[in-house]
Protein backbone atom coordinates (compact mmCIF):
# COMPACT_ATOMS: atom_id res chain seq x y z
CA UNK A 1 0.00 0.00 0.00
CA UNK A 2 2.96 2.69 0.81
CA UNK A 3 4.56 1.94 -2.58
CA UNK A 4 0.64 2.97 -4.34
CA UNK A 5 0.82 6.12 -1.74
CA UNK A 6 4.61 7.48 -2.74
CA UNK A 7 3.88 6.64 -6.43
CA UNK A 8 0.51 7.94 -6.74
CA UNK A 9 1.65 11.45 -4.95
CA UNK A 10 5.06 11.77 -7.33
CA UNK A 11 3.03 10.94 -10.33
CA UNK A 12 -0.04 13.48 -9.86
CA UNK A 13 2.68 16.13 -8.41
CA UNK A 14 5.09 16.03 -11.29
CA UNK A 15 1.85 16.08 -14.07
CA UNK A 16 0.37 18.85 -12.36
CA UNK A 17 3.65 20.60 -11.66
CA UNK A 18 4.49 20.48 -15.43
CA UNK A 19 1.10 21.20 -16.55
CA UNK A 20 0.39 24.35 -15.27
CA UNK A 21 2.60 26.85 -16.70
CA UNK A 22 0.45 25.23 -19.75
CA UNK A 23 -2.68 26.34 -18.06
CA UNK A 24 -1.15 29.74 -17.66
CA UNK A 25 -1.06 30.55 -21.18
CA UNK A 26 -3.85 28.75 -22.33
CA UNK A 27 -5.82 31.05 -19.89
CA UNK A 28 -4.89 34.30 -21.28
CA UNK A 29 -5.98 33.20 -24.92
CA UNK A 30 -9.35 31.86 -24.02
CA UNK A 31 -10.43 34.73 -21.52
CA UNK A 32 -9.97 32.65 -18.59
CA UNK A 33 -9.00 35.67 -16.95
CA UNK A 34 -9.84 37.03 -13.30
CA UNK A 35 -9.97 40.58 -13.55
CA UNK A 36 -10.54 42.39 -10.39
CA UNK A 37 -14.10 44.24 -10.30
CA UNK A 38 -14.94 44.79 -7.03
CA UNK A 39 -13.83 45.44 -3.37
CA UNK A 40 -14.57 41.34 -2.66
CA UNK A 41 -11.24 40.56 -4.93
CA UNK A 42 -7.70 40.52 -2.85
CA UNK A 43 -5.66 40.92 -5.77
CA UNK A 44 -5.43 43.78 -8.12
CA UNK A 45 -4.61 43.17 -11.67
CA UNK A 46 -5.89 40.80 -14.06
CA UNK A 47 -4.95 36.91 -13.27
CA UNK A 48 -5.24 33.65 -15.16
CA UNK A 49 -7.79 31.08 -13.65
CA UNK A 50 -7.55 27.99 -15.26
CA UNK A 51 -5.66 25.89 -13.03
CA UNK A 52 -7.89 23.57 -12.80
CA UNK A 53 -7.23 21.29 -15.62
CA UNK A 54 -3.71 20.41 -14.62
CA UNK A 55 -4.90 19.34 -11.27
CA UNK A 56 -7.66 16.85 -12.58
CA UNK A 57 -5.63 15.74 -15.20
CA UNK A 58 -2.39 14.72 -12.70
CA UNK A 59 -5.04 13.07 -10.70
CA UNK A 60 -6.78 11.03 -13.51
CA UNK A 61 -3.15 10.20 -14.98
CA UNK A 62 -2.42 8.95 -11.43
CA UNK A 63 -5.19 7.53 -10.13
CA UNK A 64 -5.95 5.68 -13.87
CA UNK A 65 -2.03 4.50 -13.36
CA UNK A 66 -2.26 2.90 -9.77
CA UNK A 67 -5.91 1.22 -10.08
CA UNK A 68 -4.68 -0.39 -13.47
CA UNK A 69 -1.36 -1.88 -11.43
CA UNK A 70 -3.24 -2.55 -9.20
CA UNK A 71 -5.77 -4.38 -10.48
CA UNK A 72 -3.11 -6.37 -11.98
CA UNK A 73 -1.44 -7.07 -8.91
CA UNK A 74 -4.47 -8.34 -7.44
CA UNK A 75 -4.77 -5.85 -4.67
CA UNK A 76 -7.91 -4.18 -6.47
CA UNK A 77 -11.03 -6.08 -7.36
CA UNK A 78 -13.23 -3.20 -9.49
CA UNK A 79 -15.43 -5.76 -10.91
CA UNK A 80 -16.49 -7.23 -7.48
CA UNK A 81 -19.23 -7.12 -4.80
CA UNK A 82 -19.02 -3.10 -4.37
CA UNK A 83 -18.57 -2.54 -8.20
CA UNK A 84 -15.94 -0.24 -8.11
CA UNK A 85 -15.76 0.19 -11.64
CA UNK A 86 -19.04 1.53 -11.66
CA UNK A 87 -18.32 4.44 -8.89
CA UNK A 88 -15.35 5.48 -10.79
CA UNK A 89 -17.25 5.57 -14.14
CA UNK A 90 -19.69 8.00 -12.13
CA UNK A 91 -17.25 9.69 -10.67
CA UNK A 92 -15.90 10.58 -14.31
CA UNK A 93 -19.03 11.65 -15.78
CA UNK A 94 -20.16 14.08 -12.84
CA UNK A 95 -16.54 15.33 -13.28
CA UNK A 96 -16.81 15.91 -17.09
CA UNK A 97 -20.28 17.31 -16.09
CA UNK A 98 -19.19 19.62 -13.80
CA UNK A 99 -16.11 20.64 -15.44
CA UNK A 100 -18.23 22.00 -18.80
CA UNK A 101 -20.61 24.04 -16.07
CA UNK A 102 -17.33 25.67 -14.52
CA UNK A 103 -15.54 25.98 -17.83
CA UNK A 104 -18.12 28.54 -18.95
CA UNK A 105 -17.99 29.90 -15.41
CA UNK A 106 -14.60 30.42 -15.54
CA UNK A 107 -14.75 32.21 -19.20
CA UNK A 108 -18.08 34.27 -19.05
CA UNK A 109 -19.34 33.98 -15.72
CA UNK A 110 -22.74 32.16 -14.84
CA UNK A 111 -25.37 32.62 -12.63
CA UNK A 112 -24.75 30.72 -9.21
CA UNK A 113 -28.02 29.41 -9.55
CA UNK A 114 -26.81 27.54 -12.95
CA UNK A 115 -23.57 26.53 -11.29
CA UNK A 116 -25.65 24.81 -8.45
CA UNK A 117 -27.81 22.90 -10.97
CA UNK A 118 -24.47 21.77 -12.06
CA UNK A 119 -23.15 20.52 -8.51
CA UNK A 120 -26.37 18.34 -8.11
CA UNK A 121 -26.38 16.70 -11.70
CA UNK A 122 -22.86 16.12 -11.45
CA UNK A 123 -24.03 14.51 -6.93
CA UNK A 124 -26.68 12.65 -8.73
CA UNK A 125 -24.97 10.81 -11.57
CA UNK A 126 -22.14 9.62 -9.30
CA UNK A 127 -25.46 8.23 -6.64
CA UNK A 128 -26.78 6.82 -9.20
CA UNK A 129 -23.67 5.02 -10.18
CA UNK A 130 -23.56 3.62 -6.23
CA UNK A 131 -21.70 6.19 -4.35
CA UNK A 132 -24.22 6.45 -0.98
CA UNK A 133 -24.11 7.37 2.37
CA UNK A 134 -26.14 4.19 3.58
CA UNK A 135 -24.89 4.04 7.39
CA UNK A 136 -24.42 5.84 10.21
CA UNK A 137 -22.65 5.66 13.45
CA UNK A 138 -23.42 7.41 16.09
CA UNK A 139 -20.71 8.46 18.78
CA UNK A 140 -21.36 6.24 22.23
CA UNK A 141 -23.76 4.35 20.56
CA UNK A 142 -23.15 0.96 19.57
CA UNK A 143 -24.43 -0.17 16.05
CA UNK A 144 -24.68 1.52 12.77
CA UNK A 145 -27.74 2.78 11.57
CA UNK A 146 -28.84 1.43 8.08
CA UNK A 147 -30.88 4.47 6.18
CA UNK A 148 -33.73 4.35 3.72
CA UNK A 149 -32.93 4.96 0.23
CA UNK A 150 -34.67 7.98 0.11
CA UNK A 151 -32.70 9.36 3.46
CA UNK A 152 -29.38 7.52 1.91
CA UNK A 153 -29.99 10.18 -1.51
CA UNK A 154 -30.94 12.99 0.24
CA UNK A 155 -27.72 13.11 3.04
CA UNK A 156 -25.54 11.71 -0.30
CA UNK A 157 -26.54 15.15 -2.24
CA UNK A 158 -26.68 17.05 0.91
CA UNK A 159 -23.05 16.04 1.11
CA UNK A 160 -21.47 16.38 -1.95
CA UNK A 161 -23.27 19.69 -3.10
CA UNK A 162 -22.17 21.24 0.46
CA UNK A 163 -18.76 20.09 0.33
CA UNK A 164 -18.01 21.15 -3.94
CA UNK A 165 -19.55 24.08 -2.63
CA UNK A 166 -17.62 24.43 0.79
CA UNK A 167 -14.28 24.64 -1.20
CA UNK A 168 -15.63 26.78 -3.85
CA UNK A 169 -16.10 29.52 -1.58
CA UNK A 170 -13.02 29.60 0.35
CA UNK A 171 -11.35 29.91 -3.06
CA UNK A 172 -10.62 33.84 -2.18
CA UNK A 173 -6.64 33.64 -1.02
CA UNK A 174 -3.68 33.10 -2.89
CA UNK A 175 -2.65 29.30 -2.30
CA UNK A 176 -5.93 29.43 0.49
CA UNK A 177 -8.32 26.62 -1.39
CA UNK A 178 -5.26 24.05 -2.65
CA UNK A 179 -3.71 24.64 0.61
CA UNK A 180 -6.21 23.60 2.86
CA UNK A 181 -7.36 20.44 0.54
CA UNK A 182 -4.14 19.62 0.65
CA UNK A 183 -4.21 19.38 4.37
CA UNK A 184 -7.10 17.49 4.49
CA UNK A 185 -6.29 14.85 2.20
CA UNK A 186 -3.40 14.13 4.50
CA UNK A 187 -5.21 13.61 7.21
CA UNK A 188 -7.94 12.09 5.42
CA UNK A 189 -5.21 9.75 4.12
CA UNK A 190 -3.76 8.67 7.17
CA UNK A 191 -7.37 8.03 8.81
CA UNK A 192 -7.85 5.90 5.90
CA UNK A 193 -4.69 4.01 6.25
CA UNK A 194 -5.81 3.21 9.90
CA UNK A 195 -9.23 2.32 9.28
CA UNK A 196 -8.23 -0.35 6.56
CA UNK A 197 -10.73 1.71 4.35
CA UNK A 198 -10.58 0.38 0.62
CA UNK A 199 -7.51 0.92 -1.62
CA UNK A 200 -9.41 2.74 -4.02
CA UNK A 201 -9.90 5.51 -1.60
CA UNK A 202 -6.67 5.58 -0.30
CA UNK A 203 -5.01 5.62 -4.27
CA UNK A 204 -7.63 8.52 -5.34
CA UNK A 205 -6.94 11.07 -1.82
CA UNK A 206 -3.18 10.56 -2.63
CA UNK A 207 -3.74 11.47 -5.84
CA UNK A 208 -5.54 14.14 -5.52
CA UNK A 209 -3.29 15.51 -2.58
CA UNK A 210 -0.43 14.77 -5.51
CA UNK A 211 -1.52 17.07 -8.03
CA UNK A 212 -2.64 19.77 -5.53
CA UNK A 213 1.17 20.05 -3.67
CA UNK A 214 2.14 20.38 -7.73
CA UNK A 215 -0.15 23.11 -8.88
CA UNK A 216 0.59 25.35 -5.04
CA UNK A 217 3.99 26.37 -6.31
CA UNK A 218 1.93 28.29 -8.85
CA UNK A 219 -1.08 29.61 -6.85
CA UNK A 220 0.86 30.79 -3.13
CA UNK A 221 1.19 34.35 -2.58
CA UNK A 222 2.05 36.44 -4.82
CA UNK A 223 0.18 33.81 -6.93
CA UNK A 224 0.89 33.51 -11.07
CA UNK A 225 -2.26 31.45 -11.70
CA UNK A 226 -5.46 30.82 -10.07
CA UNK A 227 -7.49 27.77 -9.37
CA UNK A 228 -10.40 28.77 -10.96
CA UNK A 229 -13.96 27.29 -10.56
CA UNK A 230 -13.06 24.49 -12.32
CA UNK A 231 -10.48 23.52 -9.61
CA UNK A 232 -11.86 24.67 -6.58
CA UNK A 233 -15.08 22.41 -7.91
CA UNK A 234 -13.21 19.54 -9.12
CA UNK A 235 -11.29 19.64 -5.13
CA UNK A 236 -14.97 19.36 -3.14
CA UNK A 237 -16.07 17.19 -5.53
CA UNK A 238 -13.35 14.75 -5.14
CA UNK A 239 -12.74 15.00 -1.39
CA UNK A 240 -16.60 14.41 -0.96
CA UNK A 241 -17.00 11.54 -2.90
CA UNK A 242 -13.65 9.76 -1.70
CA UNK A 243 -14.68 11.00 2.13
CA UNK A 244 -17.89 8.69 1.32
CA UNK A 245 -15.65 5.89 -0.37
CA UNK A 246 -13.20 6.00 2.16
CA UNK A 247 -15.71 5.16 5.11
CA UNK A 248 -17.90 3.36 3.48
CA UNK A 249 -19.69 0.13 5.41
CA UNK A 250 -17.41 0.45 8.52
CA UNK A 251 -18.79 -0.02 11.42
CA UNK A 252 -15.71 1.95 13.46
CA UNK A 253 -16.84 4.31 16.10
CA UNK A 254 -16.40 8.13 14.80
CA UNK A 255 -15.17 6.91 11.86
CA UNK A 256 -18.69 8.56 9.92
CA UNK A 257 -18.26 12.04 11.72
CA UNK A 258 -14.14 12.29 10.79
CA UNK A 259 -14.52 13.67 7.38
CA UNK A 260 -16.84 16.36 8.47
CA UNK A 261 -14.31 17.10 11.36
CA UNK A 262 -11.54 17.52 8.88
CA UNK A 263 -13.11 19.46 6.86
CA UNK A 264 -14.42 21.53 9.85
CA UNK A 265 -13.00 24.85 8.37
CA UNK A 266 -14.37 24.95 5.18
CA UNK A 267 -17.59 23.92 6.29
CA UNK A 268 -18.18 26.29 9.30
CA UNK A 269 -17.46 28.74 6.41
CA UNK A 270 -19.96 27.80 4.29
CA UNK A 271 -22.64 27.73 6.75
CA UNK A 272 -22.07 31.08 8.65
CA UNK A 273 -21.87 32.38 5.17
CA UNK A 274 -25.72 30.95 4.54
CA UNK A 275 -26.96 32.38 7.54
CA UNK A 276 -25.30 35.38 7.47
CA UNK A 277 -26.60 36.03 3.92
CA UNK A 278 -30.21 35.00 5.02
CA UNK A 279 -30.50 37.24 7.83
CA UNK A 280 -28.85 40.39 6.21
CA UNK A 281 -30.53 39.87 2.54
CA UNK A 282 -33.96 38.16 4.14
CA UNK A 283 -34.64 36.08 1.44
CA UNK A 284 -33.03 32.50 -0.09
CA UNK A 285 -32.16 34.36 -3.36
CA UNK A 286 -29.81 35.87 -1.09
CA UNK A 287 -27.21 33.00 0.09
CA UNK A 288 -26.38 33.18 -3.46
CA UNK A 289 -25.16 36.27 -3.44
CA UNK A 290 -21.37 36.83 -2.96
CA UNK A 291 -20.26 39.12 0.20
CA UNK A 292 -16.58 40.00 1.97
CA UNK A 293 -17.93 38.26 4.78
CA UNK A 294 -15.65 34.57 4.72
CA UNK A 295 -13.46 34.61 7.57
CA UNK A 296 -10.38 35.47 5.15
CA UNK A 297 -11.83 38.66 4.84
CA UNK A 298 -12.30 39.37 7.93
CA UNK A 299 -8.66 38.57 8.74
CA UNK A 300 -7.64 41.04 5.86
CA UNK A 301 -9.52 43.50 7.50
CA UNK A 302 -7.77 43.32 10.76
CA UNK A 303 -4.31 44.19 9.00
CA UNK A 304 -2.72 40.63 8.13
CA UNK A 305 -1.23 40.42 5.12
CA UNK A 306 -2.47 37.52 2.69
CA UNK A 307 0.39 35.50 3.11
CA UNK A 308 -0.24 35.76 7.58
CA UNK A 309 -4.08 35.13 6.65
CA UNK A 310 -3.44 31.92 4.54
CA UNK A 311 -1.36 30.34 7.46
CA UNK A 312 -3.49 31.26 9.94
CA UNK A 313 -6.30 29.48 8.05
CA UNK A 314 -3.98 26.37 7.56
CA UNK A 315 -3.43 26.47 10.88
CA UNK A 316 -7.31 25.91 11.67
CA UNK A 317 -7.07 23.08 9.06
CA UNK A 318 -4.17 21.23 10.61
CA UNK A 319 -5.83 21.72 14.29
CA UNK A 320 -9.20 20.34 12.75
CA UNK A 321 -7.26 17.29 11.14
CA UNK A 322 -4.74 16.50 14.71
CA UNK A 323 -8.26 16.42 16.44
CA UNK A 324 -9.84 13.84 14.16
CA UNK A 325 -6.61 12.29 14.28
CA UNK A 326 -7.01 11.89 17.79
CA UNK A 327 -9.94 11.23 18.23
CA UNK A 328 -10.00 8.54 15.75
CA UNK A 329 -6.88 6.77 17.63
CA UNK A 330 -7.24 8.56 20.98
CA UNK A 331 -11.08 8.56 21.92
CA UNK A 332 -13.20 11.33 23.08
CA UNK A 333 -11.23 12.86 26.31
CA UNK A 334 -7.49 13.35 24.61
CA UNK A 335 -9.48 15.01 21.65
CA UNK A 336 -10.92 17.55 23.73
CA UNK A 337 -7.81 17.68 25.51
CA UNK A 338 -6.27 18.84 22.65
CA UNK A 339 -8.51 21.34 21.47
CA UNK A 340 -8.69 22.62 24.95
CA UNK A 341 -4.76 23.16 24.84
CA UNK A 342 -5.46 24.64 21.10
CA UNK A 343 -8.18 27.17 22.11
CA UNK A 344 -5.58 28.10 25.29
CA UNK A 345 -2.76 28.91 22.86
CA UNK A 346 -4.81 30.87 20.35
CA UNK A 347 -5.94 32.94 23.40
CA UNK A 348 -2.73 33.48 24.44
CA UNK A 349 -1.03 34.63 21.54
CA UNK A 350 -4.05 36.51 19.83
CA UNK A 351 -3.28 39.74 22.13
CA UNK A 352 0.27 39.63 21.52
CA UNK A 353 0.17 39.05 17.63
CA UNK A 354 -2.18 41.93 16.63
CA UNK A 355 -0.21 44.20 19.29
CA UNK A 356 2.71 43.19 16.94
CA UNK A 357 0.71 43.55 13.89
CA UNK A 358 -0.43 47.47 15.03
CA UNK A 359 3.59 48.42 15.35
CA UNK A 360 4.48 46.59 12.12
CA UNK A 361 1.85 48.76 10.54
CA UNK A 362 3.26 52.00 10.96
CA UNK A 363 3.68 54.93 7.70
CA UNK A 364 6.81 54.75 5.86
CA UNK A 365 8.07 58.07 4.48
CA UNK A 366 10.21 59.19 1.23
CA UNK A 367 13.43 60.69 2.28
CA UNK A 368 13.62 61.94 -1.03
CA UNK A 369 10.10 63.64 -1.89
CA UNK A 370 8.47 62.86 1.50
CA UNK A 371 6.08 60.31 0.15
CA UNK A 372 4.43 58.74 3.35
CA UNK A 373 3.49 54.83 2.25
CA UNK A 374 0.67 53.86 4.68
CA UNK A 375 -0.31 50.12 5.16
CA UNK A 376 -4.12 50.77 5.46
CA UNK A 377 -4.21 52.17 1.77
CA UNK A 378 -1.28 49.98 -0.05
CA UNK A 379 -0.50 51.84 -3.53
CA UNK A 380 -3.33 50.16 -5.79
CA UNK A 381 -1.57 51.35 -8.55
CA UNK A 382 1.39 49.03 -8.19
CA UNK A 383 -0.89 46.19 -7.32
CA UNK A 384 -0.22 46.75 -3.38
CA UNK A 385 -3.22 45.77 -1.67
CA UNK A 386 -4.45 48.10 1.53
CA UNK A 387 -3.28 46.35 4.80
CA UNK A 388 0.24 45.14 2.92
CA UNK A 389 3.18 45.96 5.63
CA UNK A 390 5.89 48.55 4.00
CA UNK A 391 8.23 44.80 4.87
CA UNK A 392 5.73 42.65 2.85
CA UNK A 393 6.11 45.04 -0.49
CA UNK A 394 8.19 43.45 -3.22
CA UNK A 395 11.73 44.48 -2.95
CA UNK A 396 11.50 46.17 -6.29
CA UNK A 397 8.96 47.92 -5.60
CA UNK A 398 10.01 52.35 -5.80
CA UNK A 399 8.26 55.21 -4.54
CA UNK A 400 5.16 56.57 -7.05
CA UNK A 401 6.01 59.87 -6.87
CA UNK A 402 9.98 60.20 -7.39
CA UNK A 403 11.04 56.33 -7.80
CA UNK A 404 13.25 55.73 -5.31
CA UNK A 405 13.90 52.21 -4.15
CA UNK A 406 12.80 51.16 -0.56
CA UNK A 407 15.71 51.37 0.66
CA UNK A 408 15.30 55.30 0.82
CA UNK A 409 12.12 55.56 3.31
CA UNK A 410 11.85 55.32 6.78
CA UNK A 411 9.64 54.73 9.87
CA UNK A 412 7.55 57.51 11.32
CA UNK A 413 4.95 57.56 14.19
Amino acid sequence: MWGDIVIAFLLAFITAFILTPYTIKIAKKIGAVDIPKDERRMHKKAMPKFGGPAIIIGFLLSTIYLLITSSIEGNLNLFGEESYYLKLIGFLLGTIVLSIFCFFDDIKGIHPLTKLTGQTIAAIIVILCGVRIDNLTIPFLEGNIMLNNIVSIILTLGWIVGITNAINLIDGLDGLSSGIAIISCVFLLIIFALNESPLIAIIMITALAGALAGFLPFNFNPAKTFIGDIGSNFIGFTLAVVSILGIAKTATAFVVVLPIIVLGFPIFDTLTAIVRRLIKGKSLKAVLQADKGHLHHKLIARGLTQKEAVFILYGVTLACGMFALILFESGIWKALSFALMVIAVVCIGYKEFFKLKEEEKGMYKCMACGYIYDPKIGDPDSGIAPGTSFEDIPDDWVCPLCGVGKDMFEKID
